[in-house]
């Protein structure tokens, strides 16, 4: 037996990132309609956690155009958690007119990406995190803030990204004002004593305030990542349907983590996530007709679950 599985999590929540982290990275613009039917399935499925979309210009990102209508449709439905990334203070302020249950403000701990790809440094948008607790507060809104950090264990502009400055910066964003914070292997650069150490760290500094652990495959080490912040108590992790996905500054990043695997290596486990497998499968399906000429990923839609899956542990949280 692993001397460490005691001390596994008994549930864990995925939340669904490929209405957003997904099509942002792909060319397909997918209809309305096509998402509203993804989150329909996925609910249906038992995820209970849903990022539906990013607010920013259309110009910038035509294919989150339709942020509003999701958010307001994935209310509709009982029991969703409904997030939503936002890069500035007129994002969170649409997120806000919208009621989003949570809001997700991403930085990246790296200066050269953060520039590159928020043309802020690391520390303005911990001051933009601040001004938008402020508006937040100020509306008597219940929208909880999470701060992402990103490229938390390397960089594909910079290289190295030091763990201190990681930390500083987790600290400097519940200092300002957020309510949640998490990390994110943005390029893929992490392995699982990487993650560990990290993860230990962050727990240590932020307590049931840190949220979520968010990792790509794009070195085949997305699951034995997971894994690894399961051993030290995070339970709630980003992953993409099909495994789509990836980062503008990582040549080559093959994407976020399956959905479908993770639900599967989990449940394989024993931990519980709430999710019928085989209802997800159904949804890969569809939405792989949907995004025909993209490249997909992930494993178990080609393998089928196996005989010997204990069925029942899948969808034990939706008793």
């Amino acid at each position: 037996m692993n001397p460490a599985s005691h001390r596994l999590p008994g549930a864990a929540v995925i939340r669904e990132v490929g209405l957003r982290d997904g099509l942002q990275s792909i060319a397909t613009i997918l209809p309305t309609e096509h998402k509203r039917e993804w989150i329909r399935a996925a609910h249906a499925a038992g995820q209970r956690e849903i990022e539906v979309g990013s607010f920013v210009p259309a110009r910038l990102l035509p294919q989150l155009a339709d942020t509003a209508e999701l958010v307001a449709f994935a209310k509709t439905l009982p029991g969703l958690f409904v997030s939503v990334l936002v890069p500035n203070l007129r994002g969170a302020e649409s997120a806000l007119a919208a009621q989003a249950d949570l809001m997700i403000v991403p930085l990246s701990a790296s200066h050269a990406h953060s520039l590159a790809n928020l043309r802020k440094t690391p520390d303005d948008v911990v001051a933009e995190v601040a001004k938008i607790r402020a508006a937040r507060d100020a509306a008597g809104s219940k929208t909880l803030i999470e701060g992402g950090v990103g490229t938390a264990f390397g960089c594909t502009l910079q290289g190295d990204v030091d763990k201190r400055e990681v930390l500083r910066l987790m600290q400097a964003l519940l200092d300002a004002g957020a309510d949640r914070v998490s990390l994110a292997d943005t390029v893929g650069y992490a392995d699982p004593a990487m993650v560990r150490e990290l993860f230990e760290e962050a727990l240590q500094i932020a307590g049931d305030r840190f949220w979520c652990g968010h990792f790509h495959d794009t070195r085949g080490l997305g699951l034995a990542n997971v894994y690894a912040a399961l051993e030290v108590g995070v339970a709630r992790f980003d992953a993409c349907l099909a495994g789509i996905g990836g980062c503008p500054h990582a040549p080559g990043a093959s994407g976020n983590v399956s959905t479908e695997d993770l639900a599967y290596m989990l449940g394989s486990m024993g931990i519980a996530t709430g999710i019928d497998i085989a209802q997800l499968l159904a949804l890969r399906a569809r939405v792989a007709e949907w995004l025909k000429g993209e490249t997909l990923h992930g494993a178990l839609w080609q393998a089928g679950l196996p005989k010997t899956f204990p069925v029942s542990s899948s969808a034990a949280l939706t008793a």
